[in-house]
């Protein structure tokens, strides 16, 4: 496997960016290797992963990672501060979508229990795993990717083990932007995209589910923390 060198200074910024290798995640990570960030992209599977990250270039080196798992979250930690000794941004991305077709009175249990593990938990537990190489950063950025499914001013009845997971995420947004007052915390709604997740009837592109995230990603130091954007706007809870 593929190793990062370690960086200094302010030079050579470090992106982790999970569920890197394809759809919305790919394109986040492709972006802020173009920007000269060195990224770190994860998969289920480590071959996806570092396919990704030779197609992304720059650098980038991929590995295995289940967001539902806390051994994983621990593993892809360890191997962050171990080989790479560095970390300016984190993207929590990977998520999974499960029971999207039931009502929250008939739902599976465990639809509910693997949503909140993959899409709440998951990255609570990798960003406080990863929180004292993001406060060693001169500029750490953390964004939350959530959906508008999640955005509880709005929501129906609509996958209902997703939504909430969701709605926790953002919460855990609020909560992290609080506690890490150096880093510039958020989520963002990429919108219904053109994914595997999506579907191909849905109404946006990759690149346009994936441009609210790099900026968020790569907010200047008067950037907004704490709060839930969609295409650049703050949008309400």
């Amino acid at each position: 496997m593929a190793v990062l060198k370690r960086g200094g200074g302010g030079d050579g910024a470090v992106a982790l960016v999970t569920g890197g290798s394809r759809g919305i995640g790919h394109e986040v990570a492709r972006r802020l290797a173009e920007r000269g960030l060195r990224v770190v992209v994860t998969s289920r599977k480590r071959r996806p992963a570092e396919a990704a990250a030779r197609e992304i270039g720059g650098g980038a080196v991929g590995h295995p990672f289940e967001a539902s798992d806390s051994d994983s979250n621990r593993a892809l930690a360890a191997f962050v501060k171990r080989e790479v000794g560095r970390l300016d941004v984190l993207v929590n991305n990977a998520a999974v979508l499960l029971g999207e077709g039931g009502g929250i009175l008939t739902i599976p249990e465990a639809a509910f229990v693997e949503s909140w593990r993959a899409n709440a938990l998951g990255p609570l537990l990798l960003t406080r795993e990863l929180a004292p190489l993001l406060e060693k950063s001169d500029a750490p950025r953390i964004v939350n990717v959530s959906s508008g499914a999640g955005q509880i001013s709005s929501m129906t009845t609509y996958a209902p083990a997703y939504s909430i997971s969701k709605a926790t995420l953002n919460a855990i947004t609020v909560m992290l932007a609080a506690a890490l007052p150096k880093a510039k915390v958020n989520c963002a709604d990429p919108g219904w995209v053109r994914t595997d997740m999506g579907g191909p009837n849905a109404t946006r592109s990759v690149e346009q589910g994936a441009d609210t995230i790099v900026w968020l990603a790569t907010l200047p130091d008067g950037g907004p923390s704490g709060g839930f954007f969609r295409d650049r706007k703050r949008i309400a809870w």
